[in-house]
C-alpha cells in the first residue's frame, strides 16, 4: 500500500533554511476571464496572475528566519528568495516551487492566557519574479506569458 501525502510530508525551505511550518499555503490569483460577444462565449482573454504565500510558524522556527532578517538589517530589508515546498513517500514526490517571494509579517503577535496552544507568528508574501510557479517542475505560466521578462 502507498502512503499518502498529509502535513507531514512537507519539508518546507524558506530564505535557505529548512523549517517547520504549523501551516503554509500558496494561492494563485490568475484573473483570466471569458470573452463574449453579444453575451455568448466566444473564446477566453488572458488576465493578470499573482501568487500570495502564507505561513504560520512557532516561535522557534520564527527565530531561525530573525536570523536572516538580523543579517539583512531589518524584516522589510530581508530580500526576496525562492521558497520549496518538497514531499517524497519513497514511491511518489510533489515539488511547488515559488520564486521571488517577498515577505512580510502578518499575525505578529496573538495572546490567548487561557490557552496552552504553543506562541505562534504568520509571515505572509508574494511571488515577485517572472519565473512566477512551478508545479513538479512544470511553470505555471506558458513561455508566451513571460516573453521579453526572462
Amino acid at each position: 500500500m502507498n502512503a499518502r501525502y498529509t502535513g507531514r510530508s512537507f519539508d518546507v525551505n524558506i530564505l535557505g533554511v529548512l523549517v517547520h511550518v504549523e501551516s503554509a499555503s500558496a494561492t494563485i490569483n490568475d484573473e483570466s476571464a471569458v470573452d463574449k460577444e453579444r453575451g455568448i462565449p466566444t473564446g477566453f482573454t488572458h488576465g493578470a496572475v499573482s501568487c500570495e504565500v502564507e505561513y504560520e510558524l512557532d516561535l522557534n522556527n520564527f527565530r531561525k528566519l530573525q536570523q536572516k532578517a538580523r543579517e539583512a538589517g531589518s524584516w522589510r530589508a530581508v530580500p526576496a528568495h525562492d521558497c520549496m515546498f518538497y514531499a517524497n513517500t519513497g514511491d511518489e514526490e510533489d515539488k511547488i516551487e515559488l520564486f521571488g517571494v517577498k515577505l512580510q509579517i502578518s499575525d505578529l503577535l496573538s495572546v490567548d492566557p487561557n490557552s496552552s496552544d504553543k506562541s505562534k507568528r504568520k509571515l505572509t508574501g508574494f511571488v515577485t519574479s517572472p519565473h512566477f510557479v512551478r508545479i513538479n517542475g512544470i511553470s505555471y505560466l506558458s513561455a508566451d506569458d513571460t516573453r521579453g521578462l526572462m
